[in-house]
Parts: structure tokens; C-alpha cells; sequence
């Protein structure tokens, strides 16, 4: 059956359709009986008034779009999640797509999705570049979250954490556990000024500040910001290491012999040149932990490991993952404002909007060898 239209209602009224829009209006002009009696039309027929239509009669229709690369992402999960409540508030209701940092998807969240009915939309872009942003024919209000597009290049608003300080704060925290032997995991060196690249950009800064020398061996890249691109990549890293020696034979389909690392009882530098390790996020931290520990390498005594969004996950993985926590809460209030600030008229310049973060220190970088 077709939904029921504003005619349907005012026939089973037996009023006209005028009437029915006044009732949906809450005009003064309509006496008491006749709007009880298209009220109960309305509930009898499970009648909905268009979105449409009365985005044409008043020019907005209290939607907006949240498009992000991948909403199985627990960072962009938990951030849709905040939106939604924010812009509830507000009288909005959020719809969510999913780019997967797709150009020609990308493509068509610039456009306004092609369509009339989405009053504003905020941003999370992999592949489209600022230029590309700012070309745009939609005059939908847009605002960006992540780190791939600036307001300068684009002419919108953006919103974000420090990267780089951040990514220094836990690189020197990592310092300060007595490890010197620090990796990187998450380059993207075909994304410049993204995610990854101002991540290292800080835990460079951190090395040098140190005095300590950058070794390129220890950076190791990343195709995805994911738990299986994490045990992947530390899985490469670490089948380039000398074995253990051993007279166990090594059983085909077992688990590979593990790695030489330190007694148990006896500190010192082990064989991986690596103590410690800077993920670009907890699901690289995640997956990262399960390769080492498939090579028999301990968290955090052998090496440490320390990831970024301070996902769920990571709270109750093992050993609980210590994380830097930007305040997703903030990112929301900051993007939904200023999202309908623009939707209201504001034509002041773009502006950047930096959101705090902390540093939640857990079990997965635990001081080593009892150091304080």
C-alpha cells in the first residue's frame, strides 16, 4: 500500500487539505473539534508529512550527513555516535555515509549528495584535496574532520586534533619509560599532511629533541588503519630477525619459532633493535600486539606498544592498551556549531578548530625493568 497523502487525511476528516496543513502548522485559525478531528486522521492513517515538500515550502529540511571513510571503524563509530546526540539537540537528525576514502564517492559528498534534502554536511575526506574542495559547484555548508584537508586549501572549516604534538607527547612518554629504541607504524607516504605523515612528523620531533638518532628501518608502513594491516606489517618486520636457536623442529602449520629476546630475568637491548613501538592508531596497536605475541615477544617487558582514539577495544585488550585520546566529544559539539552556523547564514572566514586530547597511559607501556 502507498503511504497515505495529505488528501487521504482530509477526506477521512472531511476537510480540506488546507485545513490539514493549517493542523500541521499549529495555526490559531482551525477551530478545537476540527483539529481533534484531523488528528485522529492523521494517527488512523499513520499519515507522515513529505520531507520534501516541506523542504520546498520552508528551505530546510533539519538533516545532516555525517560521511566518513569507514563507519566499522571504532574511532568514527563512537564519533557518529556523539553527532547524532549533539545535532539531536539542536532538532537535527544525522545520516551517515560511508566513503571508503573512494574519489568518485568523495566525489559525490562534495556535490551535496545530488540531492535537496541534506542541510549541511560534515567531512572526513581521504582522497579529494583541498583544491578539489574548494572548486566545488554544491553550495551545500560543509565542515571537515580529519587531518587530509586544511580550511586554507579548502575555504571551509575544519576541525581536528594536534597530530604532531600529540604524536610527540607519546613518543616522549615512551622516552620516559627507558625505552631508546623506538618505531613508528602507520607511514602513508602517498598521503602527505594526512593522518599518518603529521604522526610521524611529531614522533621525529620527539626522537631529535631526545638526541636520539631516526633510523628509517623502524618506520614501517601501513596500507589501512587496521588490526590486520597492524599484525601484518609487525609480522614482515619481524621474519627479517634472527631466530632462536633451538633443537625443537618446527612443525608445518605451527605457530614459527620465536624470536631471540632478552631473558626473563636478564635486561638488555634483544635482538628486534626495538623496545618500543608508536601505532597511528589502535586498531594498527591491536593488531600489532598479536604478532608479537605469536612470536614470543612480551607486551610491554620485551617491547612496548602504545596506539591512537582511545578506543573501546583498546581499553580491554591484553595488556590494556595505553592510547592518545583526542576528545571526541568536543570534535562533535565544535563541528555540529559551527556546521549550523554556516546552515544559518554565517559567511565569516573558515576557521580551524583544534580539539584537545590526553594521553590515557594503561599496561602496554608499563615502565621496563621496574624503572621509574
Amino acid at each position: 500500500m502507498r503511504p497515505a497523502r495529505i488528501q487521504d487525511v482530509a477526506q477521512r476528516a472531511g476537510v480540506s487539505w488546507k485545513t490539514v496543513s493549517n493542523v500541521l502548522h499549529e495555526r490559531a485559525n482551525v477551530r478545537p473539534e476540527t483539529r481533534a478531528r484531523v488528528l485522529a486522521a492523521i494517527e488512523e492513517l499513520n499519515y507522515r508529512p513529505s520531507v520534501a515538500g516541506r523542504q520546498l515550502r520552508m528551505g530546510r529540511a533539519n538533516l545532516l550527513a555525517l560521511a566518513v571513510p569507514a563507519i566499522g571503524n571504532p574511532y568514527f563509530s563512537e564519533l557518529a555516535h556523539v553527532m547524532i546526540e549533539g545535532a539531536a539537540r539542536s532538532g537535527y537528525t544525522v545520516l551517515i555515509d560511508e566513503t571508503h576514502g573512494e574519489a568518485d564517492r568523495e566525489g559525490v559528498v562534495a556535490e551535496g549528495f545530488r540531492v535537496r534534502v541534506i542541510d549541511g554536511i560534515i567531512f572526513s575526506p581521504l582522497e579529494m584535496t583541498g583544491p578539489q574542495l574548494a572548486a566545488r559547484r554544491d553550495r551545500t555548508p560543509i565542515v571537515l574532520i580529519g587531518e587530509h584537508v586544511t580550511s586554507e586549501e579548502s575555504g571551509l572549516d575544519h576541525v581536528a586534533i594536534d597530530n604532531v604534538a600529540s604524536a610527540a607527547e607519546a613518543t616522549r612518554h615512551l622516552l620516559e619509560t627507558g625505552r631508546e629504541r623506538i618505531g613508528f607504524l602507520g607511514h602513508q607516504s602517498w598521503r602527505p599532511r594526512g593522518t599518518g605523515d603529521l604522526r610521524l612528523q611529531g614522533y621525529e620531533q620527539a626522537l631529535a629533541t631526545a638526541g636520539l638518532p631516526l633510523d628509517r628501518a623502524l618506520i614501517l608502513p601501513a596500507a589501512a588503519y587496521s588490526r590486520e594491516e597492524g599484525d601484518a606489517r609487525v609480522a614482515e618486520f619481524l621474519a627479517r630477525l634472527p631466530r632462536r636457536n633451538t633443537t625443537d623442529q618446527h612443525v608445518s602449520g605451527q605457530d614459527p619459532p620465536v624470536l631471540d629476546v632478552p631473558s626473563r630475568d636478564a635486561p638488555g637491548r634483544n635482538a628486534l633493535g626495538l623496545d618500543a613501538l608508536v601505532c597511528a592508531n589502535d586498531l594498527l596497536a591491536i593488531g600489532a600486539m598479536r604478532a608479537l605475541r605469536r612470536a614470543g615477544i612480551r607486551v610491554p617487558e620485551d617491547v612496548a606498544v602504545l596506539g591512537w582514539d582511545d578506543t573501546p577495544e583498546g581499553a580491554f585488550s591484553h595488556p590494556a592498551l595505553t592510547t592518545v585520546a583526542p576528545d571526541k566529544k568536543e570534535l562533535a559539539r565544535l563541528a555540529v556549531e559551527a556546521l549550523l552556523r554556516r546552515i544559518d547564514g554565517d559567511t565569516s572566514p573558515p576557521v580551524t578548530y583544534v580539539v584537545p586530547h590526553r594521553l590515557v597511559v594503561r599496561e602496554s607501556t608499563l615502565p621496563r625493568y621496574g624503572t621509574e
